[in-house]
């Protein structure tokens, strides 16, 4: 059944492909037959099988039979065949939005019968002298607010090797015998106590199950642009996500984050050699996550998404020049991945992992190569003639502004279609009560699609350089997050954005030169641009954000009901910052057991 899913999702994306080339044939050589026709043809049929596949996970998750919850294990409420390591790796990152939640996800599994079963490890890789300062302070609080039963340690690197991947390992290396699984997590994660109880419990109903994702939920978002990536993610990621596991099977992802794994597995099977040459194609894999998947599945264990499990938390950029920082390192990663396709051992489908994540980033340059060639395309027609044969009557070049149509129609009801119909179902299943109402679901889906439109031709942008970038040898490193995320003024807006706004006004100059017939086509793409700073500036206030809440967009569950734990990590930052708050530290006697000489782990 699932060889036929995919063969069905490849099938579908291959006949888009195929009917977006007859169009394209159709309206591209209708003033006559030359080589930039040929170019525009084929990159018209790459990226209309990209959207199409996109589409397939949307349809697949809206139609296919809902997946049955996975067999649940009984847990022991002691003993140490599940005792599970909740590791959080941080980088110069704001260590109070860190320690709370660590505070808060032990408060809620101390909740629970299990808490004795984990213990949270805060993985340092920082080397800002003040962030580390703060990160020593914040972790006496953390340490002095422990329930009984969980224990919380503290440590940092001398040597980041490996970047967060390398942080992982170390803690395998070190103390990984001590725990059977682990929990791995973000400095912005946050979990549910019950969440994190019932993988444990999935993990121990079957063995040969390597790694278990979950959907990691935005939350905190407090700008325009922030809001409506929470929105986005609240309600049509499960879809699509859902419609992922049904496609991948054993064979899923890892994202990096929120997930556990069994170690004895990642141990045996996600060591990760640095690749050879210099960085960008070379040295550390940044996107290690999805290498590290796929080396699961090589070595026979499962990898799986379970789309059902809630209460995986996650925060994301405020802004849409801190999303493209964040966006460069993945594609640098990602495109890292062109050196492992064909790497001993890999399973086909993981291969094909591979080459969906090289062809998300290679689609947006693809598109600015489509479009460039479709302004200039007008220089190299050849001269028309009326008269081929001196026996037929004339023959005039025939406007083809139907097919063209219909080719965009096609294109964008791929990308949207699936949207309105996850908005839909949201009201026909009364989900949309839990957004606030169908009402609000739908109107916030048709703000958020023309809003995502607006911002698709800036990203495009920010992509292309990125892959560029790449291609050129420049290696984008390991930047810090910008969890909390700050407003951007016009004036660093258009430092970020000015050869964006340049790209749109030399767009719309050289459509009205050369192809005036595509001139107002392309506005919708070349006004974003020529306005990217002030949607960038708009879009990264709070008073942005403010304003959609007000007009009642983009709402999502985890505001209609808080979480539980989210009110717990609030309660406990008020506390920790009152200035009367105790500090103490407990005495610690129970050394990881790893046999090395020198602790791994500060307990301060």
């Amino acid at each position: 059944m699932l060889a036929f899913r995919r063969t069905l999702s490849m099938t579908f994306a291959a006949i888009v492909a195929a009917i977006a080339t007859r169009l394209a044939m159709d309206v591209f050589f209708a003033d006559g037959t030359d080589w930039v026709d040929f170019v525009r043809i084929g990159l018209c049929a790459a990226t209309a099988a990209w959207i199409a596949w996109g589409a397939t996970l949307g349809i697949g998750g809206l139609i296919g039979a809902r997946i049955k919850t996975p067999a649940r294990a009984k847990l022991a409420e002691s003993g140490q065949s599940a005792k599970t390591a909740i590791l959080i790796p941080v980088y110069n990152e704001d260590p109070r939005a860190t320690f709370s939640s660590a505070a808060a996800m032990a408060s809620s599994l101390a909740a629970t019968p299990y808490g004795n079963l984990f213990d949270i490890a805060i993985l340092s890789d920082s080397r800002d002298p003040e962030v580390i300062a703060a990160e020593e302070q914040w972790f006496l609080k953390l340490h002095s607010d422990m329930p009984e039963g969980i224990e919380a340690f503290y440590r940092r690197r001398t040597d980041n090797s490996g970047k967060k991947a390398g942080n992982i390992g170390d803690f395998v290396r070190r103390h990984g015998a001590r725990y059977p699984f682990m929990l791995i997590l973000d400095a912005d994660s946050l979990m549910e106590g019950e969440t994190i109880v019932e993988m444990l419990r999935r993990m121990e109903a079957e063995p040969k199950l390597g790694l278990l994702q979950t959907l990691p939920k935005i939350v905190a978002s407090r700008s325009w642009f922030a809001r409506a990536l929470q929105f986005s993610a609240g309600l049509f990621s499960p879809i699509f996500t859902r419609g992922l596991a049904r496609m991948q099977g054993v064979e899923g992802p890892f994202w990096g984050h929120n997930a556990m794994v069994r170690t004895n597995a990642f141990a045996e099977s996600c060591g990760l050699p640095a690749l050879t040459g210099a960085p960008p194609f070379g040295g550390h894999i940044l996107s290690h996550d999805y290498v590290e998947a796929a080396l699961l599945a090589r070595n026979g264990w499962i990898v799986r998404v379970d789309a059902d499990l809630e209460g995986s938390y996650e925060e994301g950029p405020q802004n849409a020049v801190d999303f493209a920082k964040r966006d460069r390192r993945w594609c640098q990663g990602n495109l890292q991945h062109i050196r492992l396709l064909f790497a001993p051992g890999i399973k086909a489908w993981n291969r094909f992992t591979f080459l969906q994540g090289v062809m998300a980033y290679l689609s947006s340059p693809l598109w600015m190569m489509f479009i460039a060639a479709s302004i200039v395309a007008p220089l190299f027609a050849p001269d028309p003639d009326y008269f081929p044969s001196p026996y037929l009557p004339a023959i005039f070049p025939r406007a083809e502004t139907a097919l063209a149509v219909t080719l965009l129609v096609g294109v964008g009801g791929l990308l949207i279609g699936p949207k309105l119909l996850i908005a839909l179902r949201s009201g026909l299943s009364g989900e949309a009560r839990r957004f606030g109402g169908f009402i609000g679901v739908f109107w916030s889906t048709l703000i958020e699609i023309i809003w995502s439109s607006m911002l698709a031709p800036i990203t495009l942008m920010y992509q292309s350089r990125s892959v560029m970038q790449v291609i050129l040898g420049m290696d984008g490193g390991w930047p810090a997050s910008d969890r909390e995320g700050h407003s951007i003024g016009l004036g660093e807006s258009f430092r970020a954005s000015w050869w964006i706004v340049l790209t749109g006004i030399v767009m719309l100059a050289g459509a009205w030169t050369l192809a005036p017939d595509l001139f107002w086509w392309l506005t919708p793409i070349a006004v974003p641009q020529i306005l990217a700073p002030l949607l960038i500036s708009f879009s990264s206030s709070p008073e942005s954000g403010r304003i959609a809440a007000r007009c009642g967009l983009f709402r999502t569950v985890e505001e209609t009901t808080r979480p539980p734990v989210m009110i717990e990590r609030d309660r406990i930052i008020a506390r920790w910052l009152e200035p009367d708050a105790s500090v103490f530290v407990k005495e610690e006697t129970d050394e990881p057991k790893t046999g090395e000489a020198e602790p791994a782990y500060s307990a301060m």
